[in-house]
Parts: C-alpha cells; sequence; structure tokens
C-alpha cells in the first residue's frame, strides 16, 4: 500500500510549498521509489481554466485534458513524469459531486453536511491515487495558508488520515517562515510557533518543519522551534533561498528532509540518490558559454505566472545550449508600427506569447511582420501561431481585413475560425480543445528537422482554428502547413520557407518541456538565436573595423 505525505503552509502564502513538494517527490524519486504528488486548491473554481491569468497565473494542461494549477507544473518538469485529472482537486469539483450524488438521491435521504460526506470526498480523492497501486508515495500538497476559513475542510480531512491511518504511513510536512528583521539583526521564531499551533489546534500535528529563510538558521534556533513545535531536531529543516529552484533538491538533499521522512515512514534499504542528469543540467545552468536574448511578446508580462512554463522551458533549452536565456518582456498592447523597431531592436529571438481575447493582438501582429521582414528567429504559441498566419495574410497575401473571428466575426477573410465542435458550446468551463492530440509532421520540413519524428503527441488548449479553405493560397505563397491533426486535418504547425527559424504550433509545447527532456522546438529557437547572436556580432566587428 501506498504512504502518504502532506505538505502544509503557514504564516504566509507564496513560501513555495510545490517546490518543496517536487523537491522531496524528486529526491524520494532518485532513491528508487514510485513518487506523484497532487494539488488540493481551496478556491470555489471547479478548475481554473475560467480564470484570469492575472488572477491565478497560467492554467496548466494535463495529457487528459485536465485544466489545472501551474504547480503541476512544477511536478512534472522535476519528476519527468505525467500527472492527469486525479492530481488536482479543488473545492469547488468536491462540491459539485456531492452535490450531484445528493440530487441523485446517493445519501438516502440523510442531511449532508461539511462532516462526514465533504470531508469523506476529499479523503476519497486524497488516496484515489495510493490505492491504484501504481505508487509507493503520494504527496499531497494542500494549496492556501494555515488558518483559511476556505482550507478548514481540507485540514480536517488529514487530520481524519492521519488518525485512521497506521503511524508509519502518513507524514505532514509543514512549510513555514521565519522572518529576519534588520532593525534587531535577529531572526524570529514566534511566527512559526504561531503557525504550528494554530495546526496542532486543528488536529494535524506536523512531523516534519521546513523553514524559509533568508538567512542561515543556528543550532539554537533550530532547537528552540523543535522544542516550541514538539518535532525533534533534526526534523526542522532550513530552507534558505536559491537561485534558481532547480538547486532546491540539493539544498533539502543536503538539509536530509527526504532521510528524515523516510526514517518516518518506516521505508529501509533505500538506494542512494541518483542525481547524476540533475547535477549536469544544474553545471550546464551555472555555466553558460553565451547568451541570448528573446524578445516574449504577450499581454499579461506584469505576471511572470501568466507564461511559468514557458519561462521554464527556456531555462531548459538554455541549459541544453550551454547558454543563458535572457528574457526580455514586451508587452504587446504597446506596440505598433511606430515603434515596433525600437521596442524589438536587441533581440535575437522572439516568441509571441499564447493568450485569449482582442487586447493586444494587432502588437503581436506587429511582432510577427517585424521577425519575418528581419529574419529575425520567430517562435509563435497558439494565439502566437495564429497571429503569424493574420500577419501573413495581410503583407504577404494582400487581404488587409484577414482576422481571425474570435476578434472580428464580421472578416471578409477568416483565417482563424471557430473549430466546428465548438460551435454550439454555451458553457466556458473546461469545453476548450484541451489535452493530447497526434500530429503528423511532413518529412523535409523544418518541423521535422527539430522533431525527428513523423507523428508526435502535445498538449491543446484552444477554441479556434487556422481555416483550412485558405490553405491553398497560404501554401502557394510560402507559408506551410508542415503539421497536422491526422484525424480531422486540423493544422496544427506552420512555418516559412525562406527564413533561417520561423515557426508557429498550435498547441502548447511548453507544457512537456522538463528539465531531463527540454522541449526540442524551444532547443531548436534558443540554438537558431545563439546563430542570430553571434552573426550580429560579427557583422557589429567588421563595422567597427572598418570604421
Amino acid at each position: 500500500m501506498a504512504k502518504y505525505i502532506f505538505v502544509t503552509g503557514g504564516v504566509t502564502s507564496s513560501l513555495g510549498k510545490g517546490i518543496i513538494a517536487a523537491s522531496l517527490a524528486k529526491l524520494l524519486q532518485s532513491r528508487g521509489l514510485k513518487v506523484t504528488i497532487q494539488k488540493f486548491d481551496p478556491y470555489i473554481n471547479v478548475d481554473p481554466g475560467t480564470l484570469n491569468p492575472y488572477e491565478h497565473g497560467e492554467c496548466y494542461v494535463t495529457d487528459d485534458g485536465a485544466e489545472t494549477d501551474l504547480d503541476l507544473g512544477h511536478y512534472e518538469r522535476f519528476l519527468n513524469t505525467p500527472t492527469s485529472q486525479a492530481n488536482n482537486v479543488t473545492t469547488g469539483r468536491i462540491y459539485q459531486t456531492v452535490i450531484n450524488k445528493e440530487r441523485e438521491g446517493a445519501y438516502l435521504g440523510k442531511t449532508v453536511q461539511v462532516v462526514p460526506h465533504i470531508t469523506d470526498e476529499i479523503k476519497r480523492r486524497m488516496m484515489l491515487l495510493g490505492n491504484s497501486g501504481n505508487y509507493d508515495i503520494v504527496i499531497t500538497e494542500l494549496g492556501g495558508t494555515v488558518g483559511d476559513i476556505e482550507s478548514l475542510p481540507f485540514v480536517e480531512a488529514v487530520r481524519q488520515i492521519q488518525w485512521e491511518l497506521p503511524e508509519e504511513d502518513c507524514v505532514v510536512v509543514h512549510l513555514t517562515l521565519i522572518p529576519y528583521l534588520s532593525a534587531a539583526k535577529e531572526l524570529k521564531t514566534k511566527p512559526t510557533q504561531h503557525s504550528v499551533r494554530m495546526l496542532s489546534q486543528e488536529g494535524v500535528h506536523p512531523n516534519v518543519i521546513v523553514c524559509r529563510t533568508e538567512h542561515p538558521l543556528n543550532d539554537d534556533i533550530k532547537r528552540k522551534i523543535a522544542l516550541f513545535c514538539n518535532v525533534k531536531p533534526e526534523a526542522v529543516i532550513e530552507a534558505m533561498d536559491a537561485s534558481t529552484i532547480y538547486e532546491v533538491p540539493l539544498k533539502m538533499l543536503e538539509e536530509g528532509l527526504d532521510v528524515i521522512v523516510l526514517k518516518k515512514l518506516h521505508i529501509n534499504g533505500y538506494a542512494a540518490p541518483e542525481l547524476s542528469k540533475w547535477n549536469s543540467f544544474l553545471n550546464k545552468l551555472g555555466h553558460p558559454k553565451q547568451t541570448v536574448t528573446i524578445g516574449l511578446v504577450g499581454k499579461y508580462v506584469e505576471l511572470q505566472d501568466a507564461y511559468k512554463s514557458i519561462l521554464e522551458a527556456f531555462i531548459h533549452a538554455g541549459a541544453m545550449n550551454n547558454c543563458k536565456v535572457r528574457i526580455e518582456d514586451v508587452h504587446s498592447e504597446h506596440l505598433d508600427e511606430s515603434n515596433i523597431a525600437q521596442q524589438l531592436k536587441g533581440l535575437d529571438g522572439i516568441l509571441v506569447a499564447p493568450g485569449f481575447g482582442s487586447r493586444g493582438v494587432e502588437g503581436k501582429i506587429e511582432a510577427v511582420r517585424y521577425a519575418r521582414e528581419h529574419k529575425l528567429p520567430f517562435f509563435g504559441i497558439c494565439l502566437g501561431m495564429q497571429m503569424a498566419v493574420i500577419e501573413f495574410a495581410r503583407n504577404v497575401l494582400g487581404w488587409k481585413d484577414a482576422h481571425s473571428t474570435e476578434m472580428n466575426k464580421a472578416t471578409e477573410h477568416p483565417v482563424i475560425a471557430l473549430m466546428d465542435e465548438q460551435k454550439d458550446v454555451k458553457n466556458m468551463g473546461g469545453t476548450m480543445r484541451l489535452g493530447a492530440y497526434d500530429c503528423s509532421i511532413e518529412e523535409g520540413t523544418l518541423a521535422h528537422d527539430i522533431y525527428h519524428a513523423s507523428m508526435i503527441s502535445e498538449r491543446h488548449r484552444h477554441r479556434w482554428e487556422f481555416n483550412s479553405n485558405y490553405l491553398d493560397q497560404f501554401t502557394q505563397a510560402g507559408m506551410v502547413a508542415s503539421g497536422k491533426n491526422p484525424a480531422n486535418g486540423l493544422v496544427e504547425i506552420v512555418e516559412l520557407k525562406n527564413h533561417p527559424f520561423f515557426i508557429g504550433v498550435q498547441y502548447h509545447p511548453e507544457l512537456k518541456s522538463t528539465v531531463e527532456n527540454p522541449h526540442p522546438i524551444f532547443v531548436n529557437f534558443v540554438s537558431a538565436a545563439k546563430v542570430f547572436a553571434t552573426s550580429k556580432q560579427m557583422v557589429q566587428g567588421e563595422a567597427g573595423v572598418t570604421a
């Protein structure tokens, strides 16, 4: 039977529960254990699919079409294994399930209450992956902060599981903050004591306390925390700020987080950690031989979490290229023909980001035009690919009114149109084209050179698509549809013949990039940016010599 680890958070939000959970999972996996991670979010939305990126950051999509919290992206990037619908559960999904069962008469006329009906459904979901027989350990991250009203049913469910299971089958790891008061030049443990006390008042007793801190914790502070929080000193783990999230597993290894958890779970005979690939990645990441600057053209650039998977994919691809990728945010709403050259000068490549709605799309179209005309490496994702199609239609095919029916339903040249299966959709939640679909790639194309395969599978999240009624005109003018869905002919990839690197994809390749398997499009895009940067430096050098 699987064993269970619960990760809770106290004092403040945004401490990095997801990174700690993923780091612990990585260490346990590196010792030969089968591990998965799940996230329980306390908000009432059924999933984050209808949330604005400014509210919740990016919406991460799994192979089976779940719209999930962005922490699942960290889980996949660290563990190099896919997650699923079962790995992310919200309060909304719990209540929806219980209410539906009540409407069906499943509770035999009983009064439906938070305890036991809501907590029973939470427990069922918490133990679902463990009961599958596929895992040795299931790590569950509880969203929110201890003391939040909306988190109470989750905490109560953990209390019941901690009471029901044998002591050696359940561990609670509590992440907290040790603030530093610069005026007093002192680390303060009182917030942690209060946080643990609040958790204990709800009946959940943490076995391990992980302390986020900007300064090292000496033995006296660790003993003080251990004494007042009723844990052993070795179960107080220092979590210093790191230069990159990918250093955190090694820091946790040094602190012995995985060992103390294994001891408490009574797991013996585990192997030494195998982290050679991880260390190789970190070595490359820390010693780049070149720097390239990529312009990220989007309309949510004020919030980095809106493009979290894209930013992480660039880190993976940069390390693969022994290169540091410097991201320059470019707000598409502020781009137009008059300032485009000034805004994009000095870049070695442009990525036009995904998104929805009309705001900022004209700026994205101008960015595509600049990349096409100046032979600047270009990569468009989802809406970015659609903007590349519209730009080509307007400025190469000469259809000045060409547009997407998402933004202009009356356009005479709807080169991007609503998918047939989306035309009768009324509810917005969970109804897009979601999850993994096959894509057949034409040989002799840039896409085939990138993937070295004729059939791939990538994750989608969209409603609009390339209008295949215009495919012949695009092909004749030089834009090639190099990837299509084999079942329905949906255009998945477009590229330009006479360009060093110009590719747009309807899917979201960033969602499948991991530390151990950087996504090939990102790797090749960064490689093209390196070539562009080198050639630019050579031209500048020659100009200097001539002068």
